[in-house]
């Protein structure tokens, strides 16, 4: 029942357009190192030349990725009363998108530090191409292995800048075991302080990670398209608006407040879109 609410368009044109995923008459397809599965609202979508353990494996990665047992229903009921109430109609059925693997959730996250959200998809479909594998129409998200066999120079291909050398180090230090990434029963807390002890991942960084990635109740509070949907819901001015100022708000909402922070700032990328067309 809780799957039948999710809204695949409206999900699907909140991911990171990186080339390892399609979205065709209303089924979405992601790419796996061995083939590609989807998922059309209600039944789940295997190549045949699957076995039964890859069908239960692609069945969780999928529900991992679309949040398939995300029960909107509470969560709207929770914004009911709130300054938030709107954004249930405005964005009924959408839920977190998250990344098939850590490796990638961190690689995506690092991708989008100081850039807007449609030059950093582009970088991440830039390197998804440089080093993925072609599978069909789309491609496999490279293993840390093959971006440790690209050069920096190859590397910088994607477009990356600066972040190019980031990706390229938390890699090696990955594959070495000496970044973990596997924080699954790790606390908010002493999982974004283990992370910020790396170079190139900062507080935003963490806190981003730690939600795509690993699905962890928390968000980037200090994160400018937060903050600036938090203004405009309030009347406020950005700069009005800090980190501080952000929790105050999101941190009542307990359990959905991750959820929450994510529709506040689709609630910002939508109205920032549609005032630049105008």
């Amino acid at each position: 029942m809780k799957a039948a609410m999710i809204d695949l368009t409206k999900t699907a044109r909140e991911m990171i357009r990186n080339n390892t995923w399609k979205f065709e008459d209303g089924k979405f397809y992601q790419a796996f190192r061995n083939g590609v599965a989807g998922y059309d609202g209600e039944n789940f979508l295997f190549p045949d030349s699957w076995t039964k353990r890859e069908i239960k494996e692609g069945k969780e990665k999928l529900s991992f990725i679309l949040g398939l047992d995300t029960d909107l229903n509470s969560f709207y009921a929770e914004i009911s009363d709130s300054p938030f109430a709107f954004l249930a109609e405005e964005f009924r059925g959408l839920t977190v998108p998250a990344s098939p693997s850590p490796y990638q959730a961190l690689v995506e996250v690092i991708a989008q530090q100081q850039v807007s959200f449609d030059f950093a998809q582009r970088t991440i479909a830039n390197l998804v191409r440089l080093a993925g594998k072609r599978v069909g129409e789309v491609y496999t998200f490279p293993t840390p292995e093959e971006i440790a066999r690209l050069d920096e120079k190859k590397l910088r291909e994607a477009k990356l800048g600066y972040r190019a050398q980031y990706i390229k180090n938390l890699t090696a230090l990955y594959l070495e075991g000496k970044l973990n990434l596997d924080l699954w029963d790790w606390s908010v807390e002493d999982a974004i302080k283990y992370l910020t002890k790396f170079r190139g991942i900062g507080k935003w960084t963490a806190e981003l990670f730690l939600a795509y990635g690993l699905r962890k109740n928390t968000y980037p509070a200090g994160d400018l398209g937060l903050r600036r949907g938090i203004a405009k819901i309030f009347g406020k001015k950005v700069k009005e608006v800090k980190e501080k100022d952000v929790r105050e708000v999101i941190e009542p909402y307990g359990k959905w407040k991750g959820l929450l922070a994510f529709y506040v700032t689709c609630y910002d990328r939508k109205t920032e879109l549609e005032r630049k067309r105008r």
